[in-house]
């Protein structure tokens, strides 16, 4: 079976300037490779600020200006380029971001879920989706300072599956969870 997620000698690199146009390169991943196959649920154990938060922005291609990436990191086979992390980010290849801090605060849950759209069928879509982690109907039109932290960390995953992804990007999703919710959430995962 060939692998969903590639990731072969992947290195991340930042460039930091100190005392004027002093120069340093500052090597935050070395030669990373792992394979990830359909359905295989993979987790990345680190120390904090070891990296794991840039692993994810790596592969969905979301890394700062001052840092430089090197190896490869394959998606069904396939390079992800810029054009093509464009049109997989948030369909096919999902994130459910470490901070809850991430959703909207000027937005109404529903929306933010719909990203905008008003059919019923992506109404019905984000219903499920909310359901699926506990939360009720009256949920969508909660902003984020009404949610507590577990209620903010299930909408954040409820928005990653959304568009039904062949891949979630899952970065320390279990925080602010009780262990019998994070053990349902963790189950979604397959």
């Amino acid at each position: 079976m060939e692998p969903i997620l590639q990731i072969e000698h992947l290195s991340i690199t930042f460039t930091q300037y100190s005392r004027g146009a002093r120069r340093r390169e500052l090597p935050v991943i070395r030669d990373l490779s792992l394979s990830l196959s359909p359905g295989e649920v993979t987790a990345v154990v680190g120390a904090s600020g070891s990296g794991k938060s840039l692993l994810a922005h790596a592969i969905l291609g979301l890394l700062p200006y001052n840092s430089r990436r090197e190896g490869s990191i394959l998606y069904k086979g396939q390079a992800l380029t810029p054009r093509r992390l464009e049109k997989l980010r948030g369909r096919e290849i999902s994130l459910v971001p470490q901070g809850v801090t991430y959703l909207d605060p000027l937005m109404q849950v529903g929306p933010q879920l719909t990203q905008g759209r008003r059919d019923i069928d992506t109404r019905r879509r984000a219903g499920e989706a909310l359901s699926r982690y506990g939360l009720g109907p009256g949920t969508e039109r909660l902003y984020p300072f009404q949610l507590s932290g577990g209620m903010a960390r299930r909408v954040l995953m409820a928005s990653a599956v959304m568009e039904s992804p062949q891949l979630i990007i899952a970065d320390e999703p279990t925080p602010g969870l009780d262990a019998q919710a994070a053990g349902r959430l963790l189950g979604h995962f397959r």
